[in-house]
């Protein structure tokens, strides 16, 4: 179970990285993180840190698609982390 959480953790705090970094980028017209990047690394296991990247940076908040797949994507993770407890 300890091992689950840690991914989990992990994968939440590089979403909530992404996220923040993808915002910085689009600020400074940089090259900017591809959706699909972002919104497989939320539904693969991010989902609580592409969640708050979301609301702390206001990024990617009108899009409906991002709000299903990370939503979604916490609804499975959670329950894969109670089946391990």
């Amino acid at each position: 179970m300890k091992w689950a959480l840690i991914a989990w953790a992990a994968l939440s705090l590089l979403a909530l990285l992404v996220y923040g970094w993808d915002k910085a980028a689009a600020r400074r017209n940089a090259r900017r993180v591809p959706e699909s990047r972002l919104l497989w690394l939320g539904f693969l296991g991010g989902a609580p840190g592409a969640l708050l990247g979301m609301a702390l940076f206001r990024h990617k908040t009108t899009r409906v698609g991002f709000w299903v797949v990370n939503w979604l994507g916490l609804a499975w993770q959670i329950s894969v982390i109670l089946k391990v407890m």
